[in-house]
């Protein structure tokens, strides 16, 4: 081993001062016991942005955050490194510019042979890069997480819609018929209500959960979004109560939009309806709509391009910040059992991410709450209000339908509801036994088939192939639920479970005026009953 010359020590703390001069990565310093500023690297002077002479004698405090300061936590910090050898954390730190940094800082006291503090070396680093991708992981696994929550929602959704809504649909059909068989009886009548009403209940229910889930069959059309408020006004007025005072602003020029018109009226009025209930003491509700240009970041998600904003405020009472994130989560509500389902919101988040949009909210307790769809622009203008749609009194009755339908209770519910339109029917079970009627050579006025079926060939399937066959013969097809009807909404008019002798009857109007008279661009989705339940 060398011998150790005199003056060595010195010369090692001068080269070691360099070594710590030299470092750019790391501002490392020393402070007083009273904490204030003795040196300063170049590191230091880098991350910071003081030169030496304009920090030195400077308290530490000056880099942390007014908040922070005023919580005391730079002395704690010091006390803590002076109590056990050592202070690590992170958190913000402030530059000379007034920019913030995510920091990573250790302290650790320095003592002299009697253990006397002679002051403090504190090393901070700039880790914000490294923690904004720490949350854009976070977010990502956020993401999928939510994503594959959703899924099995919606397969578990979709997997129960069609049967369950086939209960309904047999429910709902033969409450008519025990209405007209108590006739008088009020008790009698009272209880039918009671049950259609638990009836278009479970409906709502079934339409809400496939919404949000996104497996919900949307029929989207472009719209104007201005003359759609305006036409929902009094609904919403109605439904808000005069206590609620409503007001709308719609920006000139606002871009039409593409969506399904049901869906959009019902998120408005969930929205609206979540406000109202905000309110119990009254307050005021605008629906602002405008043009918007989204860059990737801007809001939740990577959405870019035009949109339209459409935003409802409210005057009511906020929500909690410890809430604010779980107010789409289905079922999950605040109110009372009997006012909510906790499906309202859900069903505004569905179907903004289904038309391609997204929606954020913004609230704050007592600052009332703002939530914002927004919806992409549209590629075309919207087109000019259309005739009113035939009604049921306008069904040609008196010809021969073909009805398809494997479960016999429905299809007894269904050829009821036809019988008293007017028509004759003729009910098979399958896709073969349609097919086999079809070429007996009868004159059928109508095929009216379920989607689901059982068989080796569905009602989709089945409609092609009578189309290839029979081009002049009307086809209607019905489903409480089914994904292939979104690659056949273009194709065939559809007709969604539960649903009323009069939506019924007005569809297969339609579908008969299509066929005789009109091009196949026409054809639209039928349903829905306009009842709205949050």
């Amino acid at each position: 081993m060398a011998d150790v010359k005199p003056g060595s020590y010195a010369s090692d703390t001068a080269r070691l001062q360099l070594f710590i001069d030299a470092v750019t990565d790391y501002a490392i310093y020393m402070l007083s016991p009273e904490g204030l500023v003795a040196s300063w690297n170049s590191g230091a002077e880098r991350i910071k942005g003081y030169a030496a002479h304009e920090i030195i004698g400077q308290h530490v405090s000056r880099f942390y955050t007014e908040s922070a300061q005023a919580a005391g936590e730079p002395a704690r910090a010091l006390q803590a490194a002076a109590q056990t050898g050592k202070y690590e954390a992170e958190g913000w730190r402030v530059r000379k510019d007034g920019s913030r940094f995510w920091a990573s800082v250790v302290i650790d006291a320095i003592r002299d042979e009697h253990g006397t503090l002679v002051g403090f070396v504190k090393i901070t680093r700039d880790i914000s890069e490294r923690r904004e991708a720490q949350l854009a992981l976070q977010r990502a696994q956020e993401k999928l997480s939510y994503a594959q929550k959703m899924d099995a929602l919606g397969q578990l959704t979709g997997g129960v819609a069609h049967d369950f809504n086939n209960l309904l649909m047999i429910i709902s059909g033969h409450l008519r018929i025990i209405k007209k068989l108590i006739k008088d009886d009020q008790r009698g009548l009272q209880a039918i209500d009671a049950i259609d009403t638990a009836t278009r209940r479970g409906e709502t229910l079934t339409r809400q959960l496939l919404t949000f889930s996104r497996r919900q069959h949307l029929s989207p059309a472009v719209i104007d979004v201005g003359q759609r408020i305006d036409a929902l006004r009094n609904v919403l007025s109605n439904s808000l109560g005069r206590a609620i005072q409503l007001t709308t602003s719609i920006d000139t020029g606002v871009w039409p939009v593409e969506v399904d018109s049901s869906e959009f009226e019902l998120a408005l009025v969930n929205i609206a309806v979540n406000s109202r209930d905000a309110m119990p003491d009254g307050g005021a509700i605008s629906i602002v709509a405008k043009n918007v240009q989204l860059k990737a970041g801007d809001i939740a998600g990577d959405l870019a391009g035009d949109f339209v904003a459409l935003t409802v405020g409210d005057t009511g009472s906020g929500i909690d910040p410890e809430i604010l994130p779980k107010v789409f989560d289905p079922f999950f509500t605040t109110k009372r059992i009997d006012k909510g389902t906790g499906l309202g919101l859900s069903q505004v988040y569905g179907f903004a991410h289904q038309s391609g949009g997204t929606v954020s909210v913004d609230s704050q307790p007592g600052q009332g709450t703002r939530v914002t769809i927004y919806l992409p622009r549209a590629k075309t203008a919207a087109p000019a209000a259309r005739p009113n749609e035939p009604s049921a009194q306008e069904v040609p009755a008196g010809g021969l339908v073909l009805l398809v339908e494997d479960n016999p209770v429905v299809a007894d519910v269904s050829a009821t509801m036809l019988g008293e339109l007017g028509f004759g029917v003729e009910t098979v079970g399958d896709a073969s036994a349609a097919l086999r009627a079809l070429e007996a050579g009868k004159k059928f006025e109508l095929m009216f088939s379920d989607i689901v079926m059982a068989g080796q060939m569905d009602g989709i399937a089945l409609a092609r192939v009578v189309r290839q066959r029979r081009p002049d013969l009307p086809i209607l097809l019905a489903t409480g639920y089914s994904q292939a009807a979104d690659s056949a909404q273009d194709e065939f008019s559809i007709l969604r479970k539960p649903y009323q002798i009069t939506q019924l009857g007005r569809a297969i109007a339609t579908v008969i005026a299509q066929t005789r008279g009109q091009g196949p661009g026409d054809r639209k989705p039928f349903g829905g009953t306009g009842q709205h339940s949050i």
